[in-house]
């Protein structure tokens, strides 16, 4: 059998935690994290990351082993999941690992490789975050079609994060963002089978509305107080705690922050899979779906994924 990486999509609030973990015990595999925010140690709740009993139960890779004051990247993970996979090929009852997140740029860098890219000054990313805070958008969208006007039609100029990242890029190196992208995949020594987990919107929306008044039971609001004075780092420029932050400093009550929470979630899963259904090596199934899931998966690890039976 073939080197085998399963990778698990899917919107956040889907049920990819527990399907993982229920994968991973069938396969007798371990499971690599792809969430760009779990591997955070001092944000597990408002990350849904999986509990010390989930882990456990099955071990998993990139959850709670960084602060949030140390730079990690896509490329950082792609790199070091690189380095893992072959341990975890050798050691499991098949030669399978199993990736699970909902992070695009870290699944696409682990199947497909990411363009290097440079290190951005800390003066240089808190002056340009400082800018926009006080300035917003405009002025620096400006410059960025100066700096690199291949990047400045691209972009998408509602896309604040990926705006300022392009802009604190070319700013740092002194070359356009855009230089820096190659757009070429990498070949991977193992072969990559992809599912995808969905539901109706509905329920899909009405799970990460309760999942959000579960993580207030379980403590996000004092966990959000605690990393409060780091809010400047970009690892926490996430949904959760710049809602909280919001009313930390006044601008907003509780209530309209948990409202926003949710909105900015259900958003969050819509481009999720916006971006997911352009791939089409993904095998999309309903998340409740164990039956069907494990069928096409068997049959795929045995006869390759060209001649499993097709999910609908």
């Amino acid at each position: 059998m073939p080197e085998t990486l399963l990778v698990l999509v899917g919107p956040t609030g889907v049920g990819k935690t527990a399907l993982s973990i229920r994968l991973a015990q069938h396969l007798g595999c371990s499971i690599l994290s792809a969430d760009s925010r779990q591997i955070f140690r001092e944000l597990p709740i408002g990350t849904a990351a999986p509990s010390l009993e989930e882990r456990a139960a099955v071990p998993h890779y990139f959850v709670g082993e960084r602060s949030v004051e140390e730079p990690y990247s896509a490329a950082m993970f792609e790199a070091e999941a690189m380095a893992l996979l072959p341990r975890l090929f050798s050691e499991g009852e098949r030669p399978i690992a199993l990736v699970s997140g909902g992070s695009m740029m870290y699944v696409d860098a682990l199947c497909h490789g990411i363009d290097e890219m440079p290190d951005v000054r800390d003066e240089v990313r808190q002056a340009v975050w400082r800018r926009y805070e006080e300035e917003g958008l405009e002025g620096i969208l400006g410059e960025l079609k100066i700096l690199d006007p291949d990047y400045y039609h691209s972009v998408d100029p509602k896309n604040y994060k990926r705006v300022l990242h392009g802009y604190e890029v070319s700013l740092s190196t002194g070359r356009p963002f855009s230089s820096f992208h190659s757009g070429r995949k990498k070949e991977r020594p193992f072969r990559i089978i992809k599912l995808g987990l969905t539901r109706e919107r509905e329920e899909l929306y009405e799970r990460i509305d309760r999942r959000v008044y579960m993580m207030l039971e379980a403590g996000l609001v004092e966990e959000a107080r605690r990393v409060y004075p780091l809010r400047q780092l970009n690892a926490l420029n996430t949904v959760g705690y710049k809602e909280l932050f919001a009313h930390f400093s006044g601008e907003i009550d509780l209530e309209e922050a948990v409202r926003l929470i949710q909105r900015n979630s259900r958003h969050y899963a819509r481009k999720q899979l916006s971006w997911w259904r352009r791939d089409e090596e993904i095998r999309w199934f309903d998340a409740e779906d164990w039956d069907g899931i494990v069928r096409y998966l068997d049959a795929a690890l045995v006869m390759g994924e060209k001649s499993a039976p097709s999910p609908h």
